[in-house]
């Protein structure tokens, strides 16, 4: 399942605002509706379904091994870390037995023990990210738990029927799960891509894993508790190598920002140019750099530039195709490879990048902190024929552009003819 994201501590001077020991209260007012209306209707379907539920101790028992397996898992791959930003699990492989074994209630209770075991033993985080992970999580078991319960016989009749109804109440999970994450997302973030916070090709994959893993241990647990021994080991191991993977992927990226790092860009980068001169398709490279990014620091502190800097890669992300590269060059720069990109295509990506920018505004105490970008353009086999060459080019471009005033796109001046080097000292203007 998905981990809730790293957030940063805003300290202002003069002391500790109400807002920095209540984290909550810095986020939009639909947001905190949202997420305070999420957790109400969890308490009030368990009030209820409490209330509901004859207590049984073999379904206390059940809920425990299966709890206690949760556990383990957690306590395995401990060591290994959780990487910054969002990241996934495997922990569906027992919240689902206990949505498709046990009443309703067990199904909301579930991700209380182990969103808990997370914050103190592996990641802690901001505290109403876990606890809004864990109303999530619980209100779509609890749906996934009443269709089943309510239109089978019950988990003891294993048959074609009953299995391919436990496989379309875990998909019901999975996607009420991911659409109250989803919704939350674009409520912190109207600018938000839905194809960000929903599915994609690996996302999807993971998710069919995470089903598949717990429709089994649900038919094991249910044939006997004990037999949840046997289901211990390769949940494990497909943990770590889980961890494992989105560590090893970590370390290509930027930590403040979530792009690529320098190292990891200039590789890729490498790839791309390569393959463009082989097959003789064209090629664009921008540098993007924030304007006066060092009055924000000044002024505002390093945690609200580290909160524009992420704000600007998320806007610079959304307005780029699937396959541009993008990373983190270093301080306030950005570097964009935009593949089969010739001039024209290049300076409307630019421009598209300056506005969307110029338009995103940062919230800090009672303002609001806007910023601008300079870009440099250069375009292979024009300004240069490796990577090198094209950073240098686009580098003297930004340059530039910082001297025409910021706050626009430039390429490299053209030695000839004359004409292509004049200089249009309009603002925003693309000379």
């Amino acid at each position: 399942m998905t981990a809730p994201r790293e957030s940063s501590i805003d300290v202002r001077r003069g002391g500790v605002a109400l807002a920095d020991r209540w984290p909550l209260l810095r986020q939009p007012g639909t947001l905190v509706l949202y997420l305070c209306g999420t957790v109400g209707l969890a308490v009030a379907a368990g009030v209820w379904l409490a209330r509901a539920t004859p207590f049984r101790w073999e379904d206390v028992l059940t809920f425990l091994a299966l709890m206690g397996c949760g556990a383990v898992c957690i306590e395995a791959t401990r060591r290994l870390g959780l990487p910054a930003g969002v990241s996934r699990d495997l922990l569906s492989a027992w919240w689902l037995p206990v949505a498709l074994l046990l009443p309703p209630v067990y199904a909301l209770l579930a991700p209380l023990p182990l969103q808990f075991l997370l914050q103190v033993r592996v990641k802690p985080t901001v505290v109403y990210r876990r606890v809004f992970s864990a109303a999530a999580i619980g209100l779509a078991a609890v749906a996934a738990s009443l269709c089943f319960h309510g239109m089978g016989r019950g988990p003891g009749h294993l048959g074609t029927a009953t299995l391919l109804l436990a496989v379309a109440c875990a998909v019901l999970f999975t996607v009420l799960n991911t659409a109250l994450v989803a919704a939350a997302a674009v409520l912190s973030d109207p600018d938000t891509r839905l194809r960000d916070v929903l599915w994609d090709r690996e996302r999807v994959l993971l998710d069919v894993v995470e089903l598949c893993l717990g429709v089994l241990v649900a038919i094991v647990c249910g044939i006997s508790p004990l037999l949840l021994v046997l289901t211990l080991p390769p949940v494990v191991l497909l943990q770590r190598s889980l961890l494992h993977a989105q560590l090893k992927a970590a370390a290509r990226t930027d930590a403040k920002t979530g792009l690529l790092n320098a190292t990891a860009w200039q590789r890729e980068a490498d790839t791309e140019i390569v393959r463009a001169r082989r097959t003789g398709e064209t090629l664009a490279l921008l540098i993007v750099d924030i304007d006066h990014f060092k009055r924000v620091n000044d002024n505002h502190g390093h945690l609200i530039g580290d909160q524009v800097l992420a704000g600007v890669a998320t806007a610079v992300r959304s307005q780029l195709r699937d396959y541009d590269v993008v990373g983190r060059f270093g301080g306030e720069e950005f570097v964009v490879l935009l593949p089969r990109a010739d001039v024209a295509e290049a300076r409307r990506v630019a421009e598209r990048l300056r506005g969307r920018v110029g338009r995103m505004a940062i919230p800090v105490e009672e303002a609001l902190i806007t910023v601008t970008i300079s870009v440099g353009v250069a375009i292979l086999s024009v300004h240069g024929d490796d990577l090198i060459e094209l950073l240098a080019a686009a580098d003297l471009a930004l340059y530039r552009a910082k001297e025409l005033g910021r706050d626009r796109i430039c390429l490299p001046v053209a030695p000839v003819p004359p004409q292509r080097g004049r200089e249009d000292n309009s603002q925003g203007g693309i000379p």
